[in-house]
């Protein structure tokens, strides 16, 4: 059963009726369901489907290559030794398509990174089979699949050689949104709330695989106790395997997620540097740039800010959760995360997660806001200045010459503005006029799940966003 993805679904069939051919490269996180899209739309019409073998040397992912070019029709037309390299494999799969009576003839090579392993020229071998017949065959339609993504940008769709503007077709697969995640509970009978949804993406994002790992008997506390602190839960040794089977020499990259872990703003890459006790160098910039292809980490300036004051920030749910509870959590209580609900830590924690969630839907909020047709540029603020401190979740920079200033705040209630509150509102805002020196017009707006509870005080915001909002 397909849930949501309808963009992506339109675009594959786009690719599928063009007539021509057609080398589409999907990418996304691990978990995300880049194989199980293209397998609910193709399987059945696949002429050849093979996927690469994680943590394998050239030999073996040569056998698997062959194993599925048996399996696809080739004991017919093949012989029974195998190529001994990727030039070879490559023939062998066009004798196949050759022999393919099939009008559209769909190759599917899965985990295509796995294929390319050191030394074995298999870039220049699909440069070759590409350059050299498949673009010229109209009934061909390759596609190409790799949860590494930096790889799949860099060797395929950036790629300055043969492969240089070869991809037809870019498809990157994000997690599920809030709306998306809620058909996902309708289409499979789960009785649960908007409130449980949205704590439920506060832990475990949009990652369709994680989801499927929910039992509908269990409640949300329930299930978090048995995948994520139980002996053997599906998700608490997930950090590691999900880490190293993305990234080579993958604890670089676990540094430095775990460094942008202990500040919830983000780190300059000076702070990167010193925090994970890593060199500042061509490497750093390496893997950073992969951590944010692939979905980790998010890139942004804050207001006013040029390029050198760029911030990183960890936004995965699942890796800020693991570091987070996970990892220092018991494996021997039967309702830890229950219990835990109720004290200071987890209220820390659900105001920054809910925070996350609130970025990854800002198209959702400008929608609230009625502003999806004007021209936006989004960010964060923090006084340099003023005492106290002044700090703005979300700056949306509008062209119509307002900028909204976004308080973020989580609450299971109605949220309530007393004097404190009031108090603070004003004070970032005129901290932010001053310093930022801006002659628009500068609407406060908050966005809390449960809206806002009217008193004396509640006419300091302009606009309310609630949970329901981040939904359409």
């Amino acid at each position: 059963m397909l849930i949501g993805r309808k963009p992506e679904i339109e675009e594959f069939k786009d690719a599928y009726d063009s007539g021509r051919a057609e080398f589409v490269a999907i990418y996304g996180r691990r978990r995300v369901g880049k194989t199980f899209l293209v397998k609910s739309l193709y399987e059945s019409e696949f002429s050849f489907y093979c996927t690469g073998v994680a943590n394998s040397v050239l030999k073996e992912q040569l056998a698997g290559f062959y194993e599925a070019l048996m399996e696809y029709g080739g004991s017919k037309s093949l012989p029974d030794t195998a190529p001994l390299d990727w030039f070879g494999m490559f023939r062998a799969l066009r004798r196949l398509l050759e022999s393919s009576k099939r009008k559209r003839k769909i190759v599917f090579l899965d985990e295509l990174p796995w294929m390319d392993t050191p030394k074995s020229n298999f870039v220049k071998a699909l440069e070759h089979f590409w350059n050299n017949w498949a673009s010229a065959r109209n009934e061909i339609m390759l596609i190409v699949c790799g949860s590494a993504a930096s790889w799949v940008i860099n060797k395929l769709i950036h790629d300055r050689g043969g492969l240089h503007n070869r991809v037809t077709r870019r498809i990157s697969l994000l997690p599920f949104s809030l709306a998306e995640c809620e058909e996902y509970y309708k289409a499979n009978k789960f009785t649960v709330s908007r409130s449980q949804i949205l704590e439920n993406y506060m832990i475990f994002g949009g990652i369709p695989f994680y989801l499927n790992l929910l039992r509908k008997k269990d409640n949300l506390p329930a299930n978090i106790d048995r995948l994520c602190f139980r002996e053997g839960g599906a998700l608490r040794e997930e950090f590691d395997l999900l880490y190293s089977s993305l990234f080579k020499d993958s604890e670089r990259h676990m540094l430095i997620v775990r460094a942008l872990a202990q500040k919830s703003k983000g780190l300059t890459r000076e702070e990167i540097v010193k925090t994970a006790g890593v060199p500042n160098g061509g490497t750093l910039t390496k893997n950073v740039r992969e951590l944010e292809l692939s979905g980790f980490v998010r890139v942004y300036r804050p207001f006013g800010k040029k390029v050198r004051g760029s911030l990183y920030q960890l936004v995965d749910p699942y890796t800020l959760f693991y570091l987070k509870f996970i990892e220092k959590g018991p494996t021997d209580d039967e309702a830890y995360w229950a219990k835990f609900r109720e004290s200071p830590v987890f209220r820390s924690w659900s105001g920054y997660a809910f925070e996350q969630v609130c970025l990854a839907h800002t198209k959702q909020i400008k929608r609230a806001l009625g502003i999806s047709g004007i021209i936006t540029n989004t960010s964060s603020w923090n006084s340099e200045t003023s005492e106290p401190g002044a700090q703005i979740d979300l700056v949306i920079d509008r062209r119509d010459g307002t900028i909204s200033l976004c308080e973020i705040k989580y609450s299971e209630i109605e949220y309530v503005i007393d004097k404190h509150a009031d108090a603070n509102l004003r004070h970032k805002r005129q901290t932010f006029i001053a310093e930022t020196k801006t002659r628009k017009a500068v609407h406060l707006v908050l966005v809390t799940p449960v809206g806002l509870k009217r008193n004396a005080y509640s006419d300091t915001v302009q606009y309310v966003v609630a949970a329901d909002d981040l939904f359409s």
